[in-house]
């Protein structure tokens, strides 16, 4: 009976970590891009497009104007466009870029939305925790990827 239990709870045990998304500590760049999905679940286009304009979540367009959302109110001006996006990045190079701007592009006021670490948090509550899941993060590249001219 001993026996069973211990193989149950590793199998359970590797199940668990087989799912698991990635850290943000453990993402690898590569010149910027993220080659790999953080997560096992594909990045959900629809559910991108709605934390994309989440003033509380994203609130991508406080930066960058968006054709796609023509009805949502100001548009930010201080990060580039983001109508046609999709073709002038690769998924990886989009995921690098939402992940950790930094990581792409030095100097950059974008915030990293997928760090746990190096930034400052007005509330104490917020330390140690990204902006945005894993998921989160792949459904906003989703997102970005059917932004084409």
């Amino acid at each position: 009976m001993k026996k069973i239990f211990m193989i149950t709870a590793v199998s359970v045990l590797s199940v668990t970590t087989a799912f698991a998304d990635t850290a943000p500590s453990d993402v690898v760049f590569s010149d910027g891009a993220v080659m790999a999905s953080l997560t096992t679940v594909s990045g959900d286009a629809a559910a991108g497009r709605d934390i994309f304009k989440n003033r509380k979540l994203g609130n991508c367009l406080a930066c960058h104007m968006n054709d796609d959302m023509p009805k949502q109110q100001f548009h930010g001006e201080v990060g580039p466009p983001l109508t046609g996006v999709g073709g002038r990045w690769e998924e990886a190079e989009l995921r690098g870029i939402v992940t950790n701007a930094k990581m792409m592009f030095e100097g950059t006021i974008m915030p990293g939305f997928y760090i746990d670490s190096g930034y400052e948090r007005p509330l104490k509550k917020f330390d140690g925790k990204s902006i945005l899941s894993a998921q989160q993060l792949e459904d906003v590249v989703a997102y970005l990827l059917t932004l084409k001219d």
